[in-house]
């Protein structure tokens, strides 16, 4: 990369991660700090916990969109300033349907779009790929974060002083983006940037990217519905003091990159995808089903960390496959789809979950996860393989 390049993805990175920080440090803390709200129900305590993804969802291709217009840096501030807004109402909420605003808001500030248009302009295309998956580790790096900081920082300054935080973390991200950034000149717009009504219609029959956006959508369902279980289970069935909950995150967080290595080296130089990606998602149900029968706390650690092997590769996984899978030309339209999938899904998880708790319990919200990834592991062992010598005629060139 060129010291240009360097320093944009470095400052976009960083952004990504501010953000996403914000985001993800209520993980691990709705579940148990929101019983006092006037209006608190398992149902709403879902909509809090995944309805961001649902204005995310709405939100993505239009201010994508907007950026092609006015610029990718407007749409960016903007957005921070939503998403800041999003954040002191939730801090000010003292009913769940302000809670569940606030989380609203806070995703309705959705410049992924924007952000990944800025990375493609920003650099050349030989270092497209390496930007994105640079801002990629950061994203994971940031979610390994939050759910350390997050409980450490509501130990002392309760939910609200999470939420004041990530106020302030949207202010730092304006400040990144007018201080840091370059601004490219002349502003383009790239073919991997954006959908290209050419190419939905492709991108949505090929089998291979349908199978990874549901997967997508599966596995951020299955996390929202696990935040939905896995504090209360850690507080009420091991008796661990939410304040102290940081402390099983962040040694099963680090266990499990030395957990996702071997995979990753078996994949990629063993060549064994087609059978590491499956084990991945069993993995995941194996945590899950640990969750639910678990009797001592060392198994439920144990699960959790399994959970987190098989999350951890699939999140890293997935999107590089979609980008693979795809020529250039319609990259952006299928990442579009990818992407909108992962933020329903996020909404569908918290929604559907909360529903499932609220009238079944615990067991349900298990239950209702492992049936969609035990779909998507059948989905991945039979029909058409992963790894593809190169993408499909018909989305890959620009075809008649």
């Amino acid at each position: 990369m060129t010291k240009l390049e360097r320093r944009s993805v470095g400052s976009l990175a960083l952004l990504y991660s501010i953000r996403m920080l914000g985001l993800f440090m209520v993980l691990p803390l709705l579940a148990l700090y929101t019983s006092d709200l006037t209006g608190a129900t398992p149902l709403m305590l879902g909509l809090a916990l995944g309805v961001y993804g649902l204005s995310q969802a709405l939100l993505q291709i239009p201010l994508g969109w907007l950026s092609d217009r006015v610029g990718r840096k407007p749409v960016i501030v903007g957005g921070l300033l939503v998403f800041g807004l999003g954040s002191l109402v939730a801090a000010n909420a003292d009913t769940a349907s302000g809670l569940v605003f606030g989380r609203f808001l806070q995703g309705a500030g959705a410049i992924a779009s924007a952000v990944m248009a800025l990375v493609a302009d920003l650099t050349s295309e030989e270092q497209r790929t390496k930007a994105m998956a640079i801002i990629g580790a950061s994203i994971g790096a940031s979610f390994a974060l939050a759910l350390v900081l997050g409980p450490v920082v509501a130990g002392i300054a309760g939910l609200s002083g999470v939420f004041y935080l990530t106020a302030l973390l949207a202010l730092v991200g304006i400040a990144v983006v007018l201080l840091t950034v370059p601004t490219p000149e002349p502003l383009s717009s790239t073919s991997e940037t954006g959908p290209r009504g050419r190419y939905v219609g492709r991108a949505l029959k090929d089998a291979v990217l349908l199978k990874l956006d549901y997967g997508v959508f599966t596995l951020h369902f299955i996390l929202m519905a696990s935040f939905l279980v896995v504090p209360q289970l850690l507080q009420d069935k091991f008796a661990l003091v939410r304040e102290d909950h940081w402390q099983i995150y962040l040694p099963v967080l680090l266990l499990s990159v030395l957990g996702m290595l071997p995979l990753m080296r078996l994949a990629e130089r063993g060549g064994r995808l087609n059978q590491v990606f499956p084990a991945a998602i069993l993995l995941v149900l194996l945590g899950l089903l640990g969750f639910w029968f678990s009797s001592s706390s060392a198994l439920f650690y144990f699960s959790l960390w399994l959970f987190f092997v098989g999350f951890n590769y699939l999140e890293a996984s997935l999107p590089s496959l979609v980008s693979k899978r795809i020529s250039v030309q319609g990259r952006g339209t299928a990442m579009g789809a990818y992407s909108t999938c992962q933020f329903l899904g996020a909404f569908a998880g918290g929604a559907a979950g909360g529903l499932a708790l609220q009238q079944f319990g615990f067991g349900a919200v298990l239950a209702l996860g492992s049936g969609l990834g035990l779909v998507w592991l059948l989905l991945c062992v039979t029909g058409r393989p992963l790894t593809v010598a190169s993408a499909e005629p018909e989305i890959a060139s620009e075809g008649a």
